[in-house]
């Protein structure tokens, strides 16, 4: 059945996302899957059990459309205790179905039709597409390879009085990078006496290694103040299938940002809502969750030292950045390719993060995995 009708499109540059190429070339390929971002393992067994039972007492109809209260007393509590941060669970707590939802609201809440926004590259895939679609232009800053830092004095020539937004991203995808305080504390010097608003996403925040600290938005009140952070309990928990997230913002842009959300979702999914609250009690299934990742990424290291590939520095997320101009020249994409059909990796090539397709010969590699993967990988790679 064909639409005889014409469709102007409104992001006609974009295709199907990289990650369901790559995780369908793995498929096919019978490769081990390093490209998507998702645990190849389970998350808690109480958690499991906390939701069924929440669906065999009949917890299965809508929430409410910010989301439970009770969860987000909790987040609230988390919050203040981990950022020295108050925000109210009434009003500038929203819990939504994961956290790529929160940031097309976020941006469909702020930003109109001839709007800009800075983007800072490489960066997740969806920011472009949710301006773009939104009427509003990205305007891009590429972050300094091959430690991926940030010139603020650069990022601060973006800036006029079309920039209705800036979207920041620590711990960072693809690059496994994180701002610092001293990063945060220019970005607030060049917002003073703007109406830029913050789009922060901390979706990793408490996948951070080698003793730093999460430098949270909600840390620095004048930043806080106009800023929309997007969390994941799916990064956290071990649960990406689950697409569970929530957003903090002050009440104002709250207020516009639930706006958006109660015609896109309404609300998320309620029984898995009622299991968090319970399980949020457990603090150490977070604030332990930095060192579970770092001896992933450790051991991930050491299997493929004296390969080929040259590390690049992994300071947050579950994803380790691999340059491999020692094997070939090859356009990054073709290598990604390549190395899944040949040597039965898959990866994600880095190029697909820049708008203009910026190849520095790196691919990204989620060791989110069983140790047993990541050592089948570190050999296939070490081979390369």
């Amino acid at each position: 059945m064909n639409f005889s009708g014409s469709v102007k499109s409104k992001l006609p540059h974009v295709g199907t996302t990289i990650f369901s190429v790559m995780s369908a070339h793995a498929l096919e390929q019978n490769a081990i899957n390093l490209a998507q971002g998702f645990p190849d393992f389970n998350c808690s067994p109480k958690l499991i059990s906390l939701v069924s039972n929440y669906m065999e007492k009949g917890f299965n109809q809508y929430a409410p459309m910010p989301g439970l209260l009770k969860l987000r007393e909790k987040i609230a509590e988390k919050t203040e205790r981990l950022y020295g941060a108050r925000y109210n669970p009434d009003t500038e707590i929203t819990i939504v179905p994961g956290g790529t939802h929160g940031i097309y609201a976020a941006v469909s809440a702020v930003v109109g039709e001839g709007d800009e926004v800075v983007v800072i590259e490489p960066c997740y895939d969806s920011y472009v597409p949710a301006i773009e679609v939104n009427g509003g232009r990205a305007v891009f800053y590429e972050m300094k390879y091959p430690d991926y830092a940030i010139d603020w004095n650069e990022v601060k020539k973006l800036i006029n009085f079309k920039t209705r937004m800036i979207m920041i991203n620590t711990p960072h995808n693809p690059t496994g990078s994180i701002l610092g305080e001293s990063d945060m504390l220019q970005l607030q010097k060049i917002l003073d006496n703007t109406d830029v608003v913050v789009l922060s996403d901390e979706v990793y925040e408490h996948i951070i290694f080698d003793g730093a600290e999460h430098q949270s938005v909600a840390r620095f009140p004048k930043i806080a103040e106009r800023s929309i952070i997007v969390s994941s309990f799916g990064k956290t928990y071990h649960t990406t299938g689950w697409k569970m997230g929530y957003v903090l913002a002050p009440e104002n842009l709250s207020k516009e940002f639930r706006k958006v959300h109660q015609f896109m979702a309404f609300s998320a999914n309620t029984p898995i809502q009622y299991a968090l609250a319970d399980y949020m009690d457990d603090s150490d299934a977070y604030l332990q969750l930095n060192q579970f990742y770092e001896e992933k990424r450790n051991i991930f290291q050491k299997l493929i030292k004296g390969s080929n590939f040259k590390l690049l520095p992994c300071k947050g997320s579950y994803f380790q950045m691999l340059n491999y101009a020692k094997i070939t020249q090859e356009r990054d994409l073709d290598f990604a390719l390549r190395l899944t059909k040949e040597h039965k990796v898959a990866s994600i090539p880095t190029s697909v993060f820049y708008q203009k397709k910026i190849d520095n010969n790196v691919l990204r590699f989620c060791f989110a995995k069983e140790n047993e993967t990541l050592e089948k990988a570190a050999e296939r790679l070490m081979r390369v």
